[in-house]
């Protein structure tokens, strides 16, 4: 099983990695974070949450009596991709991966890979 601080690490080796959170979904609050581009951590990670939050809600009206569960969700930007990955963890309760990446040098389908197995070790028990 990852650590928390090895799981940003692993994030932020993805080619293009600009930033890297991980944030408690349940208070919106950044657990752990890694840039270098002075973002607050906190602003930022309760605005993802409200993000998150918006669009499951909106998924749930567009389809009545069916459980919406989002595995992650994709923002592309005029600069950036913005990937973000929901999990169960063993810790507190639900966790969002996020890494912002740069639009010119990385790979989308290669990012949402290494995504996927990074949250993968940090939730195996």
């Amino acid at each position: 099983m990852l650590g928390i601080d090895t799981c940003l690490a692993e994030v932020m080796s993805i080619p293009g990695a600009l930033d890297a959170m991980l944030v408690d979904h349940t208070s919106g609050m950044a657990v752990a974070f890694s840039s270098a581009s002075g973002v607050d951590a906190d602003r930022s990670a309760a605005a993802l949450t409200e993000a998150l939050r918006a669009t499951t809600d909106g998924l749930a009206r567009t389809c009545p009596g069916d459980v919406v569960r989002i595995d992650d969700m994709l923002v592309t930007t005029d600069k950036g991709h913005h990937l973000l990955r929901l999990l169960e963890t063993v810790f507190e309760g639900p966790l969002v991966i996020y890494v912002r990446l740069d639009r010119e040098r990385s790979n989308l389908a290669l990012a949402r890979h290494r995504l996927q197995n990074i949250s993968s070790a940090l939730t195996t028990k």
